[in-house]
Protein backbone atom coordinates (compact mmCIF):
# COMPACT_ATOMS: atom_id res chain seq x y z
CA UNK A 1 0.00 0.00 0.00
CA UNK A 2 1.42 3.38 -1.02
CA UNK A 3 2.17 6.01 1.59
CA UNK A 4 -0.01 9.10 1.89
CA UNK A 5 1.52 12.14 0.27
CA UNK A 6 0.89 15.85 0.48
CA UNK A 7 0.47 17.89 -2.70
CA UNK A 8 1.41 21.56 -2.53
CA UNK A 9 0.35 23.97 -5.28
CA UNK A 10 1.77 27.49 -5.32
CA UNK A 11 1.16 30.54 -7.49
CA UNK A 12 2.84 33.92 -7.00
CA UNK A 13 5.11 36.40 -8.71
CA UNK A 14 8.55 35.02 -9.44
CA UNK A 15 11.28 35.85 -6.92
CA UNK A 16 14.77 34.58 -6.27
CA UNK A 17 15.07 31.66 -3.88
CA UNK A 18 11.47 30.46 -3.97
CA UNK A 19 12.26 26.84 -4.76
CA UNK A 20 14.95 26.71 -2.07
CA UNK A 21 12.69 28.19 0.59
CA UNK A 22 9.77 25.89 -0.22
CA UNK A 23 12.06 22.84 -0.24
CA UNK A 24 13.66 24.08 2.98
CA UNK A 25 10.30 24.21 4.73
CA UNK A 26 9.55 20.61 3.78
CA UNK A 27 13.05 19.49 4.84
CA UNK A 28 12.79 21.36 8.14
CA UNK A 29 9.87 19.19 9.24
CA UNK A 30 11.30 15.91 7.99
CA UNK A 31 9.50 15.65 4.67
CA UNK A 32 10.89 13.79 1.66
CA UNK A 33 10.11 15.36 -1.72
CA UNK A 34 8.96 12.72 -4.20
CA UNK A 35 8.13 14.93 -7.18
CA UNK A 36 8.48 18.62 -7.89
CA UNK A 37 8.03 20.84 -10.92
CA UNK A 38 7.74 24.56 -11.47
CA UNK A 39 7.38 27.09 -14.26
CA UNK A 40 7.93 30.82 -14.62
CA UNK A 41 6.06 32.75 -17.30
CA UNK A 42 8.69 35.25 -18.38
CA UNK A 43 6.12 37.58 -19.94
CA UNK A 44 3.86 37.88 -16.88
CA UNK A 45 6.33 36.97 -14.12
CA UNK A 46 3.97 34.32 -12.76
CA UNK A 47 5.64 31.51 -10.82
CA UNK A 48 3.73 28.22 -10.54
CA UNK A 49 4.84 25.12 -8.66
CA UNK A 50 3.62 21.63 -7.80
CA UNK A 51 5.44 19.65 -5.12
CA UNK A 52 4.60 16.20 -3.73
CA UNK A 53 6.19 14.94 -0.52
CA UNK A 54 5.91 11.88 1.69
CA UNK A 55 4.02 12.40 4.96
CA UNK A 56 5.52 9.40 6.76
CA UNK A 57 7.81 10.83 9.41
CA UNK A 58 6.65 14.39 8.73
CA UNK A 59 6.66 16.25 12.03
CA UNK A 60 3.44 18.19 11.50
CA UNK A 61 -0.10 16.85 11.45
CA UNK A 62 -1.82 17.62 8.20
CA UNK A 63 -4.13 20.04 10.02
CA UNK A 64 -1.06 22.01 11.16
CA UNK A 65 0.80 22.25 7.85
CA UNK A 66 -1.02 25.25 6.40
CA UNK A 67 -0.61 27.32 9.56
CA UNK A 68 3.09 26.51 9.70
CA UNK A 69 3.57 27.44 6.05
CA UNK A 70 1.52 30.66 6.23
CA UNK A 71 4.35 33.04 7.30
CA UNK A 72 6.41 32.00 4.27
CA UNK A 73 3.37 32.31 2.01
CA UNK A 74 2.65 35.78 3.38
CA UNK A 75 6.19 37.03 2.78
CA UNK A 76 6.08 35.99 -0.87
CA UNK A 77 2.37 36.69 -1.43
CA UNK A 78 1.73 33.09 -2.46
CA UNK A 79 -1.61 31.57 -3.34
CA UNK A 80 -1.35 28.16 -1.68
CA UNK A 81 -3.41 24.97 -2.01
CA UNK A 82 -2.86 21.78 0.00
CA UNK A 83 -4.19 18.36 -0.98
CA UNK A 84 -3.60 14.82 0.28
CA UNK A 85 -3.40 11.68 -1.80
CA UNK A 86 -5.78 9.66 0.38
CA UNK A 87 -8.65 12.09 -0.17
CA UNK A 88 -10.85 11.06 -3.10
CA UNK A 89 -12.49 14.04 -4.80
CA UNK A 90 -16.27 13.87 -5.16
CA UNK A 91 -17.26 14.45 -8.78
CA UNK A 92 -20.78 15.40 -9.83
CA UNK A 93 -21.71 14.67 -13.44
CA UNK A 94 -24.04 16.60 -15.72
CA UNK A 95 -25.00 14.91 -19.01
CA UNK A 96 -27.63 15.18 -21.73
CA UNK A 97 -28.46 12.66 -24.49
CA UNK A 98 -24.93 11.95 -25.76
CA UNK A 99 -23.67 9.43 -23.22
CA UNK A 100 -20.28 8.32 -24.59
CA UNK A 101 -18.19 10.55 -22.30
CA UNK A 102 -20.27 9.54 -19.30
CA UNK A 103 -19.86 5.84 -20.11
CA UNK A 104 -16.10 6.24 -20.52
CA UNK A 105 -15.71 8.04 -17.18
CA UNK A 106 -17.81 5.44 -15.37
CA UNK A 107 -15.78 2.56 -16.79
CA UNK A 108 -12.46 4.23 -16.00
CA UNK A 109 -13.72 4.86 -12.50
CA UNK A 110 -14.74 1.20 -12.14
CA UNK A 111 -11.28 0.09 -13.32
CA UNK A 112 -9.57 2.35 -10.82
CA UNK A 113 -8.09 4.67 -13.45
CA UNK A 114 -9.91 7.68 -11.99
CA UNK A 115 -9.61 7.75 -8.20
CA UNK A 116 -12.82 9.61 -7.51
CA UNK A 117 -16.20 9.16 -5.89
CA UNK A 118 -19.26 9.83 -8.05
CA UNK A 119 -22.16 10.56 -5.69
CA UNK A 120 -24.64 11.72 -8.34
CA UNK A 121 -25.44 11.96 -12.04
CA UNK A 122 -27.85 14.68 -13.18
CA UNK A 123 -29.40 14.96 -16.63
CA UNK A 124 -32.02 16.95 -18.46
CA UNK A 125 -32.93 13.71 -20.30
CA UNK A 126 -33.65 10.12 -19.27
CA UNK A 127 -31.09 8.66 -21.71
CA UNK A 128 -28.33 8.20 -19.14
CA UNK A 129 -30.52 6.74 -16.39
CA UNK A 130 -29.63 3.15 -17.24
CA UNK A 131 -25.90 3.93 -16.97
CA UNK A 132 -26.52 5.24 -13.48
CA UNK A 133 -28.49 2.10 -12.62
CA UNK A 134 -25.75 -0.13 -14.05
CA UNK A 135 -23.08 1.51 -11.89
CA UNK A 136 -25.38 1.97 -8.86
CA UNK A 137 -25.11 5.76 -8.80
CA UNK A 138 -28.03 8.01 -7.80
CA UNK A 139 -29.62 9.65 -10.85
CA UNK A 140 -31.72 12.81 -11.05
CA UNK A 141 -33.76 13.67 -14.13
CA UNK A 142 -34.19 17.44 -14.18
CA UNK A 143 -35.71 18.65 -17.48
CA UNK A 144 -35.04 22.24 -18.47
CA UNK A 145 -36.61 24.85 -20.74
CA UNK A 146 -35.58 28.47 -21.25
CA UNK A 147 -38.37 29.48 -18.90
CA UNK A 148 -37.44 27.01 -16.14
CA UNK A 149 -33.65 27.25 -16.42
CA UNK A 150 -33.10 29.40 -13.26
CA UNK A 151 -35.15 27.00 -11.13
CA UNK A 152 -33.53 23.92 -12.69
CA UNK A 153 -30.03 25.26 -12.11
CA UNK A 154 -30.89 26.04 -8.50
CA UNK A 155 -32.09 22.46 -8.06
CA UNK A 156 -28.86 21.14 -9.63
CA UNK A 157 -26.76 23.34 -7.34
CA UNK A 158 -28.64 22.23 -4.25
CA UNK A 159 -27.99 18.57 -5.09
CA UNK A 160 -24.29 19.19 -5.67
CA UNK A 161 -24.04 21.17 -2.42
CA UNK A 162 -25.85 18.42 -0.53
CA UNK A 163 -23.38 15.87 -1.92
CA UNK A 164 -20.43 18.19 -1.19
CA UNK A 165 -18.92 17.70 -4.64
CA UNK A 166 -15.39 18.98 -5.25
CA UNK A 167 -15.71 19.05 -9.04
CA UNK A 168 -18.51 19.21 -11.60
CA UNK A 169 -17.96 17.73 -15.05
CA UNK A 170 -20.11 18.44 -18.10
CA UNK A 171 -20.11 15.12 -19.94
CA UNK A 172 -21.57 16.54 -23.15
CA UNK A 173 -24.18 18.45 -21.18
CA UNK A 174 -25.87 20.30 -24.01
CA UNK A 175 -26.93 23.30 -21.98
CA UNK A 176 -25.07 26.56 -21.49
CA UNK A 177 -24.61 26.87 -17.74
CA UNK A 178 -25.19 30.37 -16.46
CA UNK A 179 -22.67 32.70 -14.88
CA UNK A 180 -24.70 32.51 -11.68
CA UNK A 181 -24.46 28.71 -11.67
CA UNK A 182 -20.69 28.80 -12.15
CA UNK A 183 -20.33 31.37 -9.37
CA UNK A 184 -22.59 29.63 -6.85
CA UNK A 185 -21.70 25.97 -7.43
CA UNK A 186 -18.53 26.68 -5.41
CA UNK A 187 -16.22 24.27 -7.20
CA UNK A 188 -14.45 24.03 -10.57
CA UNK A 189 -16.47 22.93 -13.61
CA UNK A 190 -14.82 21.04 -16.50
CA UNK A 191 -16.43 20.98 -19.94
CA UNK A 192 -15.63 18.84 -22.99
CA UNK A 193 -16.04 20.69 -26.28
CA UNK A 194 -16.12 18.79 -29.54
CA UNK A 195 -13.63 20.90 -31.45
CA UNK A 196 -10.02 22.01 -31.24
CA UNK A 197 -10.66 25.36 -29.57
CA UNK A 198 -10.53 28.20 -30.38
CA UNK A 199 -11.66 26.87 -33.78
CA UNK A 200 -15.37 26.26 -34.39
CA UNK A 201 -16.79 27.63 -31.18
CA UNK A 202 -20.46 27.00 -30.50
CA UNK A 203 -22.94 24.54 -31.98
CA UNK A 204 -22.28 21.77 -34.52
CA UNK A 205 -18.49 22.18 -34.77
CA UNK A 206 -18.11 18.95 -36.78
CA UNK A 207 -20.51 20.30 -39.38
CA UNK A 208 -18.54 23.54 -39.44
CA UNK A 209 -15.28 21.59 -39.85
CA UNK A 210 -16.74 19.50 -42.69
CA UNK A 211 -17.91 22.61 -44.53
CA UNK A 212 -14.42 24.11 -44.26
CA UNK A 213 -12.73 20.93 -45.48
CA UNK A 214 -10.31 20.76 -42.56
CA UNK A 215 -7.65 18.04 -42.42
CA UNK A 216 -7.74 17.58 -38.65
CA UNK A 217 -10.48 17.75 -36.05
CA UNK A 218 -10.02 17.92 -32.32
CA UNK A 219 -11.54 17.93 -28.85
CA UNK A 220 -10.87 20.32 -25.98
CA UNK A 221 -11.43 19.98 -22.24
CA UNK A 222 -11.46 23.30 -20.40
CA UNK A 223 -12.68 24.95 -17.24
CA UNK A 224 -16.11 26.45 -17.82
CA UNK A 225 -16.37 30.22 -17.47
CA UNK A 226 -19.04 32.81 -18.16
CA UNK A 227 -17.58 33.27 -21.66
CA UNK A 228 -18.80 30.36 -23.79
CA UNK A 229 -15.99 27.96 -24.76
CA UNK A 230 -13.35 30.49 -23.63
CA UNK A 231 -12.24 28.94 -20.33
CA UNK A 232 -8.65 27.93 -19.53
CA UNK A 233 -7.72 24.82 -21.52
CA UNK A 234 -6.65 21.65 -19.68
CA UNK A 235 -6.24 19.08 -22.46
CA UNK A 236 -6.61 18.79 -26.24
CA UNK A 237 -6.01 16.25 -28.97
CA UNK A 238 -6.56 15.89 -32.71
CA UNK A 239 -7.14 13.22 -35.35
CA UNK A 240 -6.68 13.41 -39.10
CA UNK A 241 -9.61 13.48 -41.53
CA UNK A 242 -9.75 13.22 -45.28
CA UNK A 243 -11.86 14.25 -48.23
CA UNK A 244 -13.76 10.93 -48.15
CA UNK A 245 -14.93 11.45 -44.59
CA UNK A 246 -18.56 12.42 -44.15
CA UNK A 247 -19.98 14.49 -41.30
CA UNK A 248 -20.90 11.22 -39.60
CA UNK A 249 -17.30 10.02 -39.93
CA UNK A 250 -16.11 13.22 -38.27
CA UNK A 251 -18.63 12.77 -35.46
CA UNK A 252 -17.52 9.14 -34.94
CA UNK A 253 -13.83 10.03 -34.85
CA UNK A 254 -14.57 13.03 -32.67
CA UNK A 255 -16.40 10.98 -30.07
CA UNK A 256 -13.34 8.79 -29.53
CA UNK A 257 -11.26 11.92 -29.00
CA UNK A 258 -13.80 13.46 -26.65
CA UNK A 259 -13.66 10.44 -24.36
CA UNK A 260 -9.86 10.45 -24.21
CA UNK A 261 -9.48 14.19 -23.72
CA UNK A 262 -12.28 14.42 -21.15
CA UNK A 263 -10.95 11.61 -18.95
CA UNK A 264 -7.40 12.99 -19.29
CA UNK A 265 -8.56 16.40 -18.08
CA UNK A 266 -10.38 14.90 -15.11
CA UNK A 267 -7.31 12.87 -14.17
CA UNK A 268 -5.02 15.90 -14.44
CA UNK A 269 -7.38 17.93 -12.26
CA UNK A 270 -7.90 15.34 -9.52
CA UNK A 271 -4.15 14.67 -9.36
CA UNK A 272 -3.75 18.42 -8.83
CA UNK A 273 -1.55 18.86 -11.88
CA UNK A 274 -3.31 21.95 -13.25
CA UNK A 275 -2.72 25.53 -12.17
CA UNK A 276 -4.77 28.34 -13.69
CA UNK A 277 -3.39 31.81 -14.15
CA UNK A 278 -5.26 34.39 -16.18
CA UNK A 279 -6.81 32.67 -19.20
CA UNK A 280 -4.12 30.01 -19.32
CA UNK A 281 -3.06 26.88 -17.47
CA UNK A 282 0.18 25.19 -16.53
CA UNK A 283 -0.21 21.41 -16.63
CA UNK A 284 2.47 19.45 -14.74
CA UNK A 285 2.01 16.05 -16.38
Amino acid sequence: MSETTAILLIACQDQKGLVARISGFIHEYGGNILDSDHHTDRETGDFLMRTVFDLSGFQLARTEIDDAFRPLAKIHKMQVQWYFSDQKPKVGILVSQYDHCLADVLQRHRRGELLIDIPVIISNHQTAAWWADLFHIPFHHLPVTPETKPQQEEHVRSIFHEQKVDLVVLARYMQIVSEKFLREVRCPVINIHHSFLPAFIGAKPYHQAYERGVKIIGATAHYATAELDEGPIIAQDVVGVGHRDTVQDLIRKGRDLEELVFSRAIRLHIERRVLVYGRKTVVFD
